[in-house]
């Protein structure tokens, strides 16, 4: 198969990917959004989340076009200062395909945003009229759009760029571009959700004693929008970027291996149309992947049942499988035998080290479902432990956490070695896309969640039954689950994606015997593992005092608005949306500018040699790093839950208490600080990888 064929086959399950979310969008909107309250409440979370992406796009894209401006002249500019060096492999080809990377992100985030917010109400009201199999096929079907636009516009502007330019350095610019926007909707949107929860929860539950999602709570509407803006675009960005990223480097290495004057040793000589179907095959597997997840999909909307954890669960069960049996058709097809590290030649070397990312990402997921859960015996202790007060939730829960590092980070390893066996680094690469080949159910399944939450919500403050809540709760418990296994799944995918990008950076710039005591490569893995730990003291200090704000303002609204508490006054929930808006632009500059002028920096001061020990460093520490934060917030999170359920006095009492306040502390742990490494470390691999034709010749 010719490396056009192969590519266009990809394009064409792009677009059908978008035909799919036109056709989910149409169901959605035609079904009914309920009364006159919830259409109201609907259209503020709407409004809110519309204004906070426009706005956050704004600051975002100033640095988008700076950046694409420097990308365009540096040639003119290298030829001028250096005109006896070799030419500078950047230009305006690469500036075109960061910008549209950027805009493919963005423009995903943005409609799967707008269809959760429109979803939310008419889950209500499936509930309402439905019972759990229609709130929940609402729910998976906005979920869906946001899964589908990420891995359809993604994957048709990946195949765009490609066909356009036939250039792997270029197209590299595609994933940084990708890569910048999804650091800034992750951040801005993790501080955005949390500074309005913990105001929302620390004021409204603690202190003034009213439940959960209470309409006399004006911080309720900020949260829910929230939930939008960083549970599902900020979530979306992230996986796209890491399915974009492990495409691109699976590419990266394979050209790289027509550059060497040897093959990789794992290698026999190879013509250069074989190099060629080295670099179609991570298309083909993503366009495999976009079918699979289709038909997932389906399975779950038509065929729900009375277990919408078990519809879910077996849904992603069906992509996956689809997934592995259409990629070994596909490497089999037109692979090329490697010799692996037993001595074999096949050509199903790259399809097991693909199997390899699969069944580790799956283990990954599940390892963060069992210390996240409540069925399962460290939430319940920490639940249990919540009886002697705050403090030792906390640290229960830090511990949880940490706990949680060990079994994904051997079978990550475990994972890493056996694909290197199988065929070599282009295995590795491989192995992290079979992570990710599925990424449009996985995302479809993780977005449901925060639909579902604000499902619960709108019934909570629209005054419905109380059986209309107990089905969104149910919903909503699931969606914790999911979203537990969906963190675990992304931190993976992000070490795998940007150990990938290392390789293909080391390839990039010609780095032979590598030496851990070389003191450059010392120095920068020292920098590297220091660099996740100041990302998150900063992504710390601007949710601290998003929060501050916004509990000031929420006691401000209970002490000054007459007739709030008694449910005479209606609260301003506009001032906590502004409030929340404000402070997560601020906070997210500096993160920002720290992920993308970190590897620059290294890489003028300490080359190519200690940059790539940097990159080692950041990825070996933001592994530990997001998996025990995500881990200790979701452990915190749901043992509040298990008490809310009747357990250890439920409600009201002590041990609730002593919980919330843990949730309040675990909730930026899981949704703004530890998602967002994933994103730091893909972010600085992706710009070494950019620039590695600048330091090559340097």
């Amino acid at each position: 198969m010719s490396g056009n064929s192969g590519v266009l086959i990809a394009l064409i399950s792009g677009i059908a990917a978008l035909v799919f979310v036109v056709y989910l969008v149409s169901y959605i909107l035609k079904q009914d959004q309920g009364n006159e309250k919830m259409q109201k409440i609907s259209k503020m979370v709407q409004l809110g989340a519309k204004a906070f992406l426009k706005t956050e796009y704004k600051y975002v894209f100033s640095f988008v076009l700076v950046i694409a401006i420097i990308f365009a002249i540096a040639p003119i500019i290298w030829k001028n200062v250096f005109p006896d060096r070799p030419m500078l492999e950047l230009g305006i080809h690469t500036a075109i395909c960061f910008v549209v990377g950027g805009l493919v992100s963005a423009a995903a985030g943005y409609i799967g945003m707008s269809i959760a917010t429109r979803s939310n109400a008419r889950t209500t009201e499936a509930a309402r009229t439905k019972g759990m199999n229609g709130a929940l096929d609402i729910a998976i079907s906005g979920g869906a759009v946001m899964g589908m636009s990420v891995v359809g516009l993604s994957l048709t502007g990946l195949c765009i760029m490609w066909l356009i330019y036939h250039d792997p350095v270029a197209v590299n610019g595609y994933a940084m571009g990708a890569s910048l926007v999804a650091l800034f909707a992750r951040s801005g949107g993790g501080i955005f959700t949390k500074g309005a929860d913990m105001g929302a929860d620390l004021v409204g539950k603690v202190e003034a004693g009213i439940p959960e999602d209470d309409p006399r709570n004006p911080a309720v509407i900020a949260d829910n929008v929230g939930d939008n803006v960083g549970d599902v675009a900020g979530l979306g960005a992230d996986l796209l970027e890491s399915y974009v990223e492990a495409i691109i480097a699976t590419v990266a290495i394979a050209f790289s291996l027509t550059l060497a004057t040897k093959a990789d040793t794992l290698l026999p000589y190879i013509s250069s149309d074989q190099f060629t179907s080295l670099m179609v095959i991570p298309f083909l597997i993503a366009a495999a992947g976009i079918g699979s997840s289709i038909v997932g999909i389906m399975f779950v909307k038509m065929g729900t049942g009375k277990n919408p954890q078990a519809a879910l669960m077996n849904g992603t069960y069906i992509a996956a499988i689809l997934t592995v049996v259409l990629s070994y058709f596909i490497i089999n097809k037109i692979g090329v035998p490697f010799e692996d590290s037993f001595g074999v030649y096949t050509k199903l070397g790259p399809f097991w080290a693909n199997v390899a990312g699969i069944v580790s990402g799956i283990i990954v997921g599940f390892t963060s479902e069992y210390f996240t859960s409540g069925h399962y015996r460290p939430v319940q202790k920490l639940a249990e432990s919540s009886q002697s007060g705050p403090a030792i939730t906390v640290t229960g829960g830090i511990s949880v956490g940490m706990m949680s590092t060990a079994i994904p980070t051997v079978i990550l390893a475990a994972a890493i070695i056996l694909s290197y066996k199988l065929s070599g680094m282009y295995g590795v690469a491989l192995a992290a896309l079979g992570m990710l080949a599925t990424t449009g159910m996985i995302v479809s399944v993780d977005s449901y969640g925060p639909i579902a939450d604000n499902a619960g919500g709108m019934a909570e403050m629209a005054g419905l039954d109380k059986s209309v809540r107990g089905i969104t709760d149910n919903l909503d418990a699931v969606g914790n689950t999911t979203a537990a296994i969906g963190k675990g799944f992304a931190i993976g995918s992000a070490a795998f994606a940007a150990l990938s990008l290392v390789a293909a950076f080391i390839g990039a710039t010609h780095l032979t015997n590598v030496e851990l005591t070389d003191p450059q490569v010392m120095a920068g893995l020292l920098i590297g593992a220091m660099l996740p730990f100041l990302f998150c003291s900063l992504l710390f200090g601007a949710v601290s005092k998003c929060a501050f704000e916004m509990i000031a303002e929420v006691r401000r609204q209970f002490r000054e608005i007459k007739g709030l508490m008694e449910g005479k006054a209606d609260p301003d929930p506009t001032t906590c949306v502004d409030i929340s808006t404000r402070s997560a632009i601020k906070g997210m500059l500096v993160p920002g500018f720290l992920a993308i002028l970190s590897p620059v920096v290294a890489g003028f001061i300490l080359g190519p040699k200690g940059l790539a020990g940097m990159l080692v460093g950041a990825v070996a520490i933001g592994l530990m790093l997001g998996i025990q934060m995500a881990n200790s917030g979701g452990a915190m999170d749901n043992g509040k839950k298990y008490i809310e359920a009747g357990h250890f006095g439920g409600k009201g009492s002590d041990a609730h208490k002593a919980a919330v306040v843990g949730d309040t502390v675990g909730d930026p742990l899981k949704d703004t600080v530890g998602p967002s490494i994933n994103i730091l470390i893909k972010l600085m691999a992706v710009i070494s990888l950019v620039l590695a034709p600048l330091f090559a010749v340097l």
